[in-house]
């Protein structure tokens, strides 16, 4: 089980990243995540803000550098490409305004400096909402996009030693023409999933590139990849992100439908099991952050970091971890005060049922007891927990907790 839990004031120091959407955010090994751009309120944004994964600090580096147009680093812009390899983050792309860009920057995390790249052999066009990758620990793979014109399904790899880009030819079947989707190294294969396609409709699709890898001796080939299990709906600007022996997708946005104008977002989590081969839900015991796309998603050791986005009306700054039940900071769902509990919408409710008017909000006590109010009886009173949860400290199934107060609580008002 997985548990939703709002960031609070004492899990970092320094300053908090702005709210935005259409952002980076990029872990540079396991000591930081940077993230770059975005766009609030039609602003585009060129910031960097940082958060030092052993220091639990937010802060925003005095950057060096010089481009082409002797500005420090890249100008604003959203929707780009960003990739880790080593401590350098590399950008290319994005768009400011109406207009896509084509420059390709490197920041050096060491020295917080910013280089503009002559890069050389097959360039890209200028694009956004383009998808990127790292594999070998040198090298980088880009798929797709939108020029401002059409929807791109081209490859490119970039060889970030030598800085020369190939444009990747591919035989076979091809996946359709796509902006907005995710593209994920797996071993020796790109995975990308979803995306809008050539003429706007939203895609569910999911395809495997094999021949990125020169040591295979590969022919570079599509494969459209049909897994089993309960897959995630077609969608766009959703985040991947690899944990383990899985891969997560959290968010971003489809269609209402045929007869619909509107896009619909999403704050479901959909796992890709890497040994199973099926897409599975991931269980989760409480309400998911509002729904958004353009949003970032990190992995910090067993954790997940969720950052901004876009509803389609509002661009969420806030911050979410989402964890496994062993986490400690699960107990912040729970009140461990004796009183009655306050409201609070960010606590977890077990139900509402209009028939019965119950609300249940649990505090758990080392007694091993559990106090409850309930709006039938009006008062609050303690019962004891049952012998299926032996330690009141410890997370417990909340399907099997609601069932066995449902027990507790309808008997004693039958008698």
């Amino acid at each position: 089980m997985h548990y939703w839990v709002k960031a609070s004031p004492s899990d970092f120091s320094g300053t908090l990243p702005k709210p935005r959407s259409g952002h980076s955010a990029v872990n540079i090994g396991n000591s930081k995540i940077v993230v770059f751009g975005g766009l609030v309120d039609k602003k585009f944004l060129s910031d960097i803000a940082v958060y030092d994964i052993e220091k639990k600090l937010w802060f925003q580096p005095e950057c060096t550098g010089n481009g082409s147009d002797e500005q420090v680093g890249p100008s604003p812009r959203a929707f780009h490409i960003a990739v880790a390899i080593d401590c350098h983050m590399f950008v290319f792309g994005g768009r400011l305004g109406s207009k896509r860009m084509g420059d390709f920057w490197v920041l050096d995390t060491d020295i917080w400096q910013w280089s503009e790249l002559t890069s050389f052999g097959d360039l890209p066009s200028p694009r956004d909402f383009a998808a990127a990758s790292s594999f070998g620990n040198r090298k980088i793979v880009m798929y797709g996009g939108w020029d401002g014109k059409k929807w791109l399904s081209d490859v490119y790899v970039l060889d970030t030693m030598s800085l020369e880009w190939t444009e990747l030819s591919v035989s076979g079947s091809l996946p359709p023409p796509r902006c907005g989707h995710t593209a994920t190294m797996l071993e020796k294969r790109l995975l990308v999933y979803g995306g809008r396609g050539g003429g706007g409709p939203i895609l569910g699709d999911l395809w495997a590139l094999k021949g990125l890898i020169e040591e295979e001796n590969e022919s570079p080939g599509w494969t459209q990849l049909k897994l089993p299990g309960q897959g995630p709906s077609p969608r766009c600007g959703h985040t991947i992100t690899s944990s383990g022996h899985y891969l997560l997708l959290f968010g971003g946005h489809g269609t209402g439908g045929w007869l619909s104008r509107y896009d619909v977002y999403h704050n479901d989590c959909i796992v890709l099991d890497r040994v199973t081969a099926q897409w599975k839900r991931l269980p989760t015991g409480n309400e998911a952050p509002s729904a958004r796309a353009y949003h970032s998603m990190n992995c910090i050791g067993s954790r997940h970091l969720l950052f901004g986005g876009f509803d389609g009306k509002s661009t969420f700054g806030d911050l979410w971890w989402l964890v496994t039940e062993e986490d400690p900071i699960v107990k912040r769902l729970f009140s461990t005060s004796s009183n009655d509990l306050p409201q609070n919408k960010d606590s977890t409710s077990l139900n509402k049922d209009s028939n019965s008017a119950h609300e249940y909000i649990l505090s758990t006590k080392t007694t091993g007891r559990l106090k409850v109010r309930t709006e039938i009886l009006s008062s609050s009173f303690w019962v004891p927990l049952p012998k299926v949860f032996p330690h009141g400290e410890d997370l417990v199934s909340m399907n099997l907790l609601y069932t066995e107060l449902m027990r507790i609580l309808m008997g004693g008002i039958m008698q």
